[in-house]
């Protein structure tokens, strides 16, 4: 019948096989839960409010740098200065992950007023917030 869910499917983003009670489908395609999530899940990273709603929360928590990151925000930002900046597609390769989660990462950093995007040349690099 028409709408009704296969027993058995491949998900159209990363290719996991999937049993009919896993399917999620959305626009004529077919996603795991996972897949699903990530492609609807985007954080903005101009946002003033969320600039500064960050800034107060680091205020009054103490926190400095990158203490509160988490280990893989760690990571990025001690890439990008180890770097002078890196593109957003070495950072996904460097450290396995999507371009939906970079952007995710980077806007998270952008909050923290650690990083910015800067247009170079051979197009635009996260760098230092401070650079």
């Amino acid at each position: 019948m028409a709408g009704e869910k296969s027993s058995s499917s491949v998900c159209a983003a990363c290719g996991c096989q999937l049993s009919a009670e896993d399917i999620i489908e959305e626009g004529g395609e077919t996603f795991c839960e996972d897949c699903y999530i990530e492609s609807r899940h985007k954080i903005q990273a101009c946002d003033p409010w969320a600039v500064r709603s960050k800034k107060i929360f680091r205020e009054e928590a103490g926190l400095e740098g990158t203490e509160g990151l988490t280990e893989l925000q760690k990571a990025i930002y001690d890439f990008i200065v180890s770097r002078g900046g890196a593109k957003k597609e070495e950072i996904a390769e460097k450290f396995g992950i999507s371009a939906r989660e970079t952007e995710n990462q980077f806007a998270l950093l952008r909050h923290c007023e650690l990083v910015k995007g800067q247009k170079r040349a051979d197009g635009v690099y996260l760098v230092l917030f401070d650079a």
